[in-house]
C-alpha cells in the first residue's frame, strides 16, 4: 500500500504542476483509460499469438502505465482501494 500511496502522490503533482485538475473529472478519466487501453491493443494488432509474445516490452510498459496511471485517479478521485475492489470482484465472480 504504501507504493500505491507513493504513486498516488506523485501523479497528484504531475498533474498540479501542469493545472490539469479541470481536466481530471471521472469522465475524462473512463475516457482516457479507454483510449490508453486501445494504444495497448495497437501494439498486437494483425500478430500471431506467437509475434504478441515477441512485442516490444518497453512500449507495453509505456502503455500500461497510462491505463493503470488513469485508473489509479479514477479510483483517487472516488476514495476506492484499487487492491479492494479488486480483491471484491474476484470473489464476487467466485
Amino acid at each position: 500500500m504504501e507504493e500505491y500511496n507513493k504513486v498516488i502522490q506523485e501523479l497528484l503533482k504531475f498533474r498540479n504542476e501542469r493545472d490539469w485538475e479541470q481536466f481530471h473529472d471521472s469522465k475524462n478519466f473512463a475516457t482516457a483509460i479507454s483510449i490508453e487501453a486501445a494504444e495497448l491493443n495497437e501494439l498486437y494488432l494483425l500478430k500471431t499469438i506467437k509475434e504478441s509474445e515477441e512485442v516490444d516490452l518497453e512500449r507495453v510498459k509505456e502503455e500500461l502505465a497510462d491505463v493503470l496511471s488513469f485508473a489509479f485517479l479514477l479510483a483517487e478521485k472516488h476514495d476506492l482501494n484499487p487492491f479492494e475492489i479488486v480483491l471484491d470482484k474476484i470473489k464476487s465472480n467466485a
